[in-house]
């Protein structure tokens, strides 16, 4: 991720310790992961515990738009050096909110990335002479009607697990919205659907493919109306979606002849996922349970990361990640921000976390 180092309050790079926390371009997302991953190795090895399994250690750039120079070139070129049965990653996290941990989310699930390119084509003309063939207008129109589609809500194993664990934690209003999107009622669960759009949008996109409009370009004079238009959407794919139907169906929300719809160019990421039952996932619970005082909610990420390449090779691989304050986000301090931060008191905790797992499922049984 870039910066613009006129938006920093501390240098970017330089990981300053401030107040309780580190700031720093990657505090969370996602140095907080290196540095325990490498404190969990190097303590292993410091420590000369017998060990059943071999413990990777991998560390690689590119993460989510050029993984040709990261995980995707490790996988093709490099797979014996880094097979594994189970893989830790990043994707899952711990959220506090005033302070306190509600729940911890482990990544086991992500949507499909794909850009989606509308280029609207109509007459150019002079400014001063609305024309109906306006191709900056037909865009925008197209562009609202694509930002305010929602397909018929599709729930599976990891989502419909979340949505059931966290109406257990959550007050009785909020567990009936959560507990309606299985249920039987349609009438309920389209209500709860358009809650969320409003009111939790991570949630939202969690039951359905997404459109986010993101990026337009078009005209070049303000007294010219131009010939051309163009957008382009990012758009997440359910795992089990088909792209050719997801495509078809947004040509028919724009329903314009004057409008082209096409897939631009983006990463191919396999669909993959991890599983529920398995003793890495069951060591995952119990170190949250541990370290956390709180319960574990398998989580399909509305993003990307790098696991589905190596999920896709027969590793298990769950995202699981620090405890980061909800309030931070806003207040511009979460991932991508200008001001990305992580409490010290959770980075030394995290290790801690990531060191039970780690060293639980690798040590020889008859390890004290």
């Amino acid at each position: 991720m870039p910066v613009d180092l006129t938006k920093w309050t501390f240098p970017p790079f330089s990981g300053t310790r401030n107040g309780g926390y580190v700031y720093g371009r990657g505090a969370i997302d996602d140095k907080s992961h290196v540095v325990a991953a490498l404190m969990v190795v190097l303590t292993l090895k410091r420590l000369g515990l017998p060990l059943d399994r071999d413990v990777i250690f991998l560390a690689e750039a590119g993460e989510e738009n050029t993984t040709s120079i990261g995980m995707e070139f490790m996988v093709e070129q490099h797979l014996p050096e880094i097979a594994a049965q189970y893989c830790f990653a990043e994707g899952g996290y711990v959220r506090r909110i005033g302070g306190q941990v509600k729940f911890a989310s482990v990544e086991t699930l992500e949507k499909i990335q794909k850009t989606v390119e509308l280029t609207a084509r109509g007459a150019a003309g002079h400014g001063s002479i609305p024309l109906p063939t306006n191709a900056v207008v037909h865009l925008a129109r197209a562009i609202a009607a694509l930002a305010a589609w929602h397909p018929p809500i599709r729930l599976n194993e990891t989502t419909s697990t979340y949505f059931e664990r966290l109406a257990g934690i959550v007050s009785p209003e909020e567990a009936a919205r959560y507990r309606s999107l299985r249920g039987s009622d349609p009438a309920a669960a389209a209500a709860a659907a358009r809650y969320m759009v409003d009111h939790e949008p991570i949630h939202a996109s969690m039951l359905w493919p997404s459109v986010s409009p993101t990026m337009v370009t078009g005209g070049y004079r303000v007294n010219v109306i131009p010939s051309e238009a163009k957008a382009t959407l990012d758009v997440r794919l359910l795992p089990d979606d088909d792209a050719g139907e997801v495509l078809a169906a947004l040509r028919k929300v724009v329903d314009d002849p004057a409008i082209e719809v096409v897939y631009g160019k983006r990463d191919s990421v396999p669909v993959a996922s991890a599983d529920l039952e398995t003793e890495a996932f069951s060591a995952i619970e119990a170190a949250v349970t541990k370290h956390y005082q709180t319960v574990t909610l398998p989580t399909m990420s509305t993003a990307t990361t790098d696991m589905p390449y190596i999920r896709s090779r027969g590793t298990q691989c769950y995202g699981i990640g620090p405890a980061l304050d909800w309030e931070d986000a806003a207040k511009g301090f979460g991932p991508h921000s200008d001001q990305e931060r992580i409490l010290e008191t959770e980075l030394h905790r995290f290790i801690r976390f990531e060191w039970d797992i780690v060293a639980g499922l690798s040590k020889t049984r008859a390890s004290p």
